[in-house]
């Protein structure tokens, strides 16, 4: 008589039905609920896997405290999260807790503890760690400052795809910094960071455009990266628009225009428009005279060490009346108060 083989299988059968998600599913499924915002589900997933010893939900938890998401906002509980997840060897958690105590948040600011983070992330290719050590090179924080070396972290990241790190080699190649000054390789990487949408790499290419630099001049091409860089509420882009239809640079002249961009960058501190913004206000282009304003405006961006506002400061000084001084006065800082907030 023949065997049945089937009694064989069922033990495998029964076991393959009791097989639950694996890590990489349950990761997915804390992401994806990062991803909607559903902040309440992402917890409910990596509160448990990261008392388990998850290394990704040990990231992800220290993130939520980090951001307040789902959770009251505690750096204290973030770094206990990250510190929890770096020792395990996971990268992402090592850059975060560089960048802890780079800020000094949740711990006392210390660079060469940064360093020492950022290193371990980026020997496993971070691309975070490697800009963030560039930039530490670059500012001397922890390190002695060295452009090259900087060069060479901003080189790692941005050959992986770093738009910051893209722009920031544009920015040195443009400038000479680190390396011999070389317009078309700036421009090259500026082109790589702002078809990622970067706005700052996007009002660099303009500017690159509107000065001829490394490529034919052209105010039309120019003009399209500002709006780019601009609708990020990117503020030089902003000034530089402000500048475009202030001039009538590819553009018909449009004096409120110029206005309407000096303002919106000169509420970010962008100590070029501010100054621009001052000037419109003293000769009523494009808004009505009123010196009181222009003295404000003009004053705010001399207090930033802005050549011309300081010399059109000394100009203006004398044609005003104590009380339209103290007004002016009182009215820029009042905007230093409320951080620009409502001051037109």
């Amino acid at each position: 008589m023949k065997t049945k083989l089937l009694a064989l299988f069922l033990p495998l059968m029964f076991f393959a039905l009791l097989s639950g998600p694996t890590h990489a599913v349950i990761k997915g499924q804390a992401e994806a609920a990062n991803e909607r915002e559903d902040y309440a589900a992402e917890l409910s997933i990596t509160q448990g896997q990261a008392l388990q010893g998850e290394a990704w939900a040990q990231t992800m938890l220290g993130d939520s405290y980090s951001l307040g998401h789902g959770v009251l906002q505690s750096d204290a509980q973030a770094l206990k999260w990250y510190r929890l997840a770096a020792a395990k060897g996971g990268a992402v958690a090592q850059n975060d807790l560089g960048v802890m105590y780079e800020t000094g948040d949740g711990v006392a600011q210390d660079f060469v503890k940064a360093i020492k983070w950022y290193a371990l992330a980026a020997a496993q290719q971070n691309v975070k760690a490697e800009f963030n050590i560039g930039l530490l090179y670059v500012s001397g924080s922890g390190v002695m400052p060295d452009n090259t070396e900087a060069m060479r972290w901003f080189r790692r990241a941005a050959t992986q795809g770093h738009a910051g790190a893209q722009n920031n080699l544009g920015v040195m190649y443009k400038e000479g910094t680190g390396v011999d000054a070389d317009p078309k390789e700036a421009l090259y990487w500026f082109r790589l960071a702002a078809a990622q949408g970067h706005a700052n790499a996007q009002n660099n290419l303009g500017v690159m455009y509107s000065k001829g630099f490394g490529v034919a001049q052209s105010d039309s091409e120019a003009l399209g990266w500002f709006r780019l860089s601009a609708a990020q509420d990117e503020p030089n882009s902003q000034s530089n628009l402000g500048v475009i239809y202030d001039k009538g640079l590819g553009v018909m002249q449009d004096r409120a225009q110029a206005v309407h961009w000096y303002r919106l960058a000169a509420q970010q501190g962008e100590a070029v428009a501010q100054s621009n913004l001052g000037a419109m206000y003293a000769n009523g282009l494009g808004v009505p005279r009123y010196m009181v304003k222009a003295q404000a405006w003009i004053s705010l961006a001399a207090a930033q060490g802005n050549r011309l506002a300081l010399r059109n400061h000394a100009l203006l000084a004398p044609s005003l009346s104590a009380d339209q001084v103290a007004l002016a006065l009182a009215w820029a800082n009042d905007c230093l108060t409320h951080e620009m907030q409502g001051c037109d």
